[in-house]
């Protein structure tokens, strides 16, 4: 599973890139439950946000959604900051 994280927004408006591939990690499937479960709360067009706050773009396979601080979910907020983390 590819899943990428596409940030923009913010103060400085600088965007953000990154990704994480799970193909042989031993917690592929703690990233997998993670991943289903981000997509599953995403919208499918971008949604407004607030000034001077991030909007995000999550790639999982190839299926894409969106969403905005400061409305993200749990597994929105732990995964974004996992792949910003982790990947490359």
């Amino acid at each position: 599973m590819v899943i990428q994280v596409r940030r923009t927004g913010g103060f400085a408006g600088i965007e953000r890139f990154s990704e994480v591939d799970t193909s042989g990690r031993t917690d592929a499937s703690q990233w997998h439950a993670l991943a289903d479960q981000a997509v599953a709360d995403g919208r499918d067009t971008p949604p407004i946000g607030v000034p001077d706050g991030f909007t995000y773009q999550l790639t999982v396979d190839g299926r894409t959604v969106y969403c905005a601080d400061p409305r993200l979910t749990d597994a929105q907020r732990q995964l974004i900051s996992l792949v910003l983390k982790e990947g490359s």
